[in-house]
């Protein structure tokens, strides 16, 4: 990416990018997501062969993060305001492994080796 978008992109540097995280932290925290609880396992292959390498404990925890969001959906609640307080929003716990299976899968089509998974949209 260039230099001038990705300072354009940084929260750090650009005030309407600080704004939108801002409003995709509240969001989440009201729910107690996390930014990477949002990717889904079955639209990307990629994503889905990260979280079969990550600890069981760690997708047990995603698991039920997903089943507490949707619980307080269905009754249109929110996390009480103390639990909002201690969320966060923006641990990783995902990108790492993700960055890892993708570069492997571009070193296999670089190599002109076979896929490990068929890469279809359900």
């Amino acid at each position: 990416m260039s230099s001038f978008l990705q300072s354009f992109l940084d929260p750090k540097k650009n005030f309407l990018a600080r704004m939108h995280m801002k409003a995709v932290s509240t969001r989440l925290r009201r729910y107690g997501l996390r930014y990477d609880d949002t990717y889904d396992q079955y639209y990307d292959m990629d994503i889905k062969e990260a979280l079969n390498r990550l600890p069981r404990e760690v997708v047990d925890a995603r698991n039920q993060r997903l089943k507490r969001a949707m619980d307080l959906s269905m009754k249109h609640e929110y996390l009480p305001k103390d639990l909002q307080a201690v969320q966060t929003p923006f641990r990783s716990y995902l990108q790492e492994m993700l960055a890892l299976v993708e570069r492997e899968r571009k070193e296999r089509e670089a190599l002109g080796a076979l896929p490990l998974y068929q890469r279809t949209l359900p």
